[in-house]
């Protein structure tokens, strides 16, 4: 399966067909998959927001510097730790740190993608619903005030929106990670990159547009505040699909003769991308819509299903506008529905020892139980909340703000303390592959990594808890 060569390649043959492991086909795969699993809702609808909240330009400049920094490290890490294990996030940690206090790093690595994929797919079937609404000339019904709030609140409907979307990511699950993720990936993600490169030229060139794309692009010193460096460093951390236990997994899938480091550097070009152009989607559009207005902006999640279809609604070609955009949020969503799908079952299927389907089923059954609380969280059990969160809020809540940020510092306690950074290189440098910025690696990884992944749990507890305003 490994296209090594002399006893390296038997050996590393025979390791995979004992433990059956599935693999990517080449770098490609692993470049379009991981891209998948990083490009999802919170770049399309959460960056934009967050940078017109933050100063604009100056929040896409700390951002950018973060993720050539900081979240490059940390894809690395993370990387490099299961092409070595062949393992997900609980057999890669027990490997290193099984007795050593770290091992639980492992498991919340791995619970994570279990308890975000259900919510996450309510998103994604309020997604298949407004593609519809658009699809069948419903359009101009979204835009109208109330819209979104009675649809989330009428439990049938998203409840039925939310298991399509459930259904079609297990289908592909199903599949397989070659026949599967890799495929539905290398599909999507190219046509995801040329519907957003023509509705960001559409929307740059609508009356009034260019004043948002010259205070989306423009860095302005005036703008920046230390919460700028926070909420960049919060959505740097989640974009890039980091402490997820996903890049753990898919490295686990990557050949040995594949470059860890120009894959890595593919995937940080690419999530960048799409995110800079979901910017050039949303924020001109959205400053012409409303005169120049940033604050229209910080709507937070509302923006992509309350303001985005009044902007459509009021532009030519809005219908055709809208249902492009929602076809591009819908494989963004859907590549990262499944890679957070695929790392749960590979877990259940290194650590139950079941097969594919078996362990599919399993999350499916998870997916439709935890998710049937979110769906049904603003209409039915919208009494019943969780610290006074409804169900929704307590899952992303409990994932984003805590769980992954301790998931981080345990990765970088693992690879600092217990691993070495000596042996990631050695992985990253097989067959005289590159480490360029291995000093870039080494400083971020032993110092400044803990460093922020604590900044970002203090701050966004703080925040849940109404000490600070975020």
């Amino acid at each position: 399966m490994l296209h090594l060569i002399l006893s390296t390649g038997k050996e590393e043959k025979n390791m995979e067909t004992q433990h059956k492991r599935s693999a990517f086909s080449g770098k490609l795969g692993f470049v379009l998959s991981a891209a998948g699993a990083s490009v999802g809702l919170g770049n399309i609808w959460r960056f934009p927001y967050l940078a017109a909240k933050y100063g604009g330009g100056i929040f896409l400049l700390i951002y950018i510097l973060l993720a050539v920094t900081f979240g490059y490290t940390m894809i690395i890490a993370e990387t490099a730790l299961g092409r070595m294990t062949r393992k997900s996030p609980v057999g890669a940690y027990s490997h290193f740190g099984k007795g050593k206090g770290l091992a639980f790093g492992g498991w919340i690595n791995a619970v994570i993608p279990i308890l975000i994929v259900p919510y996450y797919s309510v998103i994604g079937g309020w997604v298949i619903h407004y593609l519809a609404q658009y699809l069948t000339g419903h359009g101009s019904a979204l835009a109208s005030d109330g819209y979104f709030s009675g649809f989330i609140s009428n439990g049938l409907l998203a409840e039925i929106a939310f298991l399509l979307f459930t259904f079609i990511t297990l289908g592909i699950i199903f599949a397989g990670v070659r026949n599967g993720v890799e495929r539905v990936s290398k599909v999507m993600m190219p046509v995801l990159v040329v519907l957003s490169v023509v509705i960001a030229v559409y929307s740059v060139t609508r009356p009034g547009a260019l004043a948002g794309v010259k205070y989306f692009l423009v860095p302005n010193p005036a703008n920046f505040s230390w919460m700028t460096v926070v909420s960049a460093m919060g959505q740097m951390f989640y974009s890039l699909s980091i402490a997820m236990g996903i890049l753990v997994t898919f490295g686990s899938y990557m050949k040995k003769n594949v470059s860890i480091e120009q894959s890595t550097e593919n995937v940080e070009i690419f999530d960048t991308a799409i995110a800079i152009m979901a910017g050039l989607m949303i924020i001109p559009a959205v400053f012409a819509f409303s005169g120049g207005d940033p604050d229209t902006l910080q709507a937070g999640p509302a923006l992509m299903f309350i303001t985005i279809p009044k902007v459509f609604a009021s532009m030519g070609m809005g219908t055709a506008v809208g249902v492009l955009f929602f076809v591009l949020v819908l494989f963004a969503a859907l590549t990262s529905s499944i890679a957070l799908t695929e790392s749960a079952v590979s877990t259940f299927e290194d650590e139950l020892g079941w097969d594919r389907t078996r362990s599919t089923i399993l999350i499916g059954c998870i997916m439709i139980t935890l998710g049937s609380l979110s769906a049904l969280g603003y209409g039915p059990l919208a009494s019943v909340t969780v610290f006074g969160m409804q169900f929704l809020d307590f899952f992303d809540f409990l994932t984003n703000s805590v769980m992954m940020p301790i998931a981080a510092i345990a990765t970088c306690l693992l690879v600092s303390r217990i691993v070495g950074v000596e042996k990631i290189e050695e992985e990253v440098t097989r067959e005289g592959q590159p480490f360029r910025r291995k000093p870039v690696f080494n400083f971020m990884l032993r110092y400044l990594c803990p460093i922020f992944a604590a900044i970002i749990l203090a701050s966004s507890v703080a925040n849940a808890l109404g000490w600070i305003a975020m």
